[in-house]
């Protein structure tokens, strides 16, 4: 490259430089009065504070196309990185290693790769749980995670059953407490409060505990954190019931209907809201003549078929009354 060929890269560099400039500043400024220029990105203008002069329209905007009311939100939904999360004892802020053992391209490593991952895998894992505190909230999140898959829960109840188990440790409750009693009351008390309550019976099923220590320690929990959880709605289990029994939507909104009226009538005092929701069914697919039998709402229900048998009568007959 010749002298004369770079002082003419240099000269056209300097130039367009200038030009660059010279345009911002332009930009900057309203060229009818000269007063400052105001850019709004809803409408993709911009116009003059002074004169309302519209100096360029139809503009790019280059921010998100969604919005975010909280910082919570915020997070959730910017494409940076994966969202924080309470079911994780880390926030998934750390790293996971997979334990696939293949290559971008789908290869299988050799063996003296496969040492070498496995080795990060393990000083991964000891970078991610640094003292007991953290192990035991990682085996607690892990215990919820799996109940909670196996009860059929969604993502929001998780989420609080992992922030209830962590007041739990904050607070110093889980002395003389296994770590999966207090994570399945976590989970019982968290299902309450979403309105998708799942029966005792059902939670000791998926859990390593037994049904007393699950009853013993979700009073405790409530007690000493001090939660508002409102008592189980009869009707709340309807949905679910009819879902796994396959019925119709009308014997669904009947059997809605006859909680509903149980209610008011305050057939529901005293009595397991599972029973009342299995016998509001079965007494629901009589009125609306499906086919559907008693020991089918007891297995999908888990209730005995004489509990079925006393309830939906009460339930008939506070149907008949009003109408009277």
């Amino acid at each position: 490259m010749t002298d004369t060929t770079m002082r003419t890269r240099q000269w056209q560099s300097r130039t367009d430089t200038k030009t660059d400039v010279d345009t911002r500043e332009e930009r900057t400024a309203c060229p009818e009065c000269g007063g400052r220029l105001e850019t709004d990105l809803e409408h993709g203008e911009t116009a003059c504070e002074s004169c309302g002069l519209v100096v360029e329209t139809d503009e790019i905007d280059r921010g998100p196309e969604w919005r975010a009311f909280d910082s919570g939100e915020r997070d959730e939904k910017s494409r940076v990185g994966a969202p924080t999360t309470k079911m994780m004892h880390d926030d998934g802020l750390s790293t996971n290693i997979g334990w696939q053992n293949k290559d971008a391209y789908g290869r299988s490593l050799s063996s003296r790769q496969r040492q070498k991952m496995q080795r990060l895998r393990t000083w991964n894992e000891r970078f991610r749980t640094r003292d007991a505190k953290e192990r035991n909230l990682k085996q607690a999140l892990g215990e919820i995670d799996r109940m909670a898959s196996a009860l059929g829960l969604p993502k929001t109840v998780r989420e609080t059953a992992s922030v209830i188990y962590r007041r739990a440790l904050d607070e110093d409750l889980l002395p003389g407490r296994s770590i999966e009693g207090v994570a399945t009351a976590s989970l019982y008390a968290a299902a309450r409060q979403a309105g998708t309550p799942r029966s005792l019976d059902e939670i000791s099923a998926v859990s390593r505990v037994e049904r007393d220590e699950i009853a013993r320690t979700y009073r405790y929990v409530v007690r000493e954190l001090g939660l508002e959880v409102q008592p189980a709605d009869p009707e709340s289990y309807v949905p679910r019931f009819a879902s796994d029994l396959g019925i119709s939507d009308e014997t669904e909104r009947q059997a809605r209907k006859l909680m509903q009226t149980a209610k008011s009538e305050g057939l529901h005092s005293g009595k397991s809201p599972v029973g009342l929701a299995a016998a509001g069914v079965y007494a629901a697919a009589l009125l609306t003549n499906e086919k559907v039998t008693q020991s089918a709402v007891s297995d999908v229900a888990n209730v005995s078929e004489v509990t079925i048998r006393n309830r939906y009568h009460e339930l008939l007959e506070a149907e008949k009354g009003p109408q009277r």
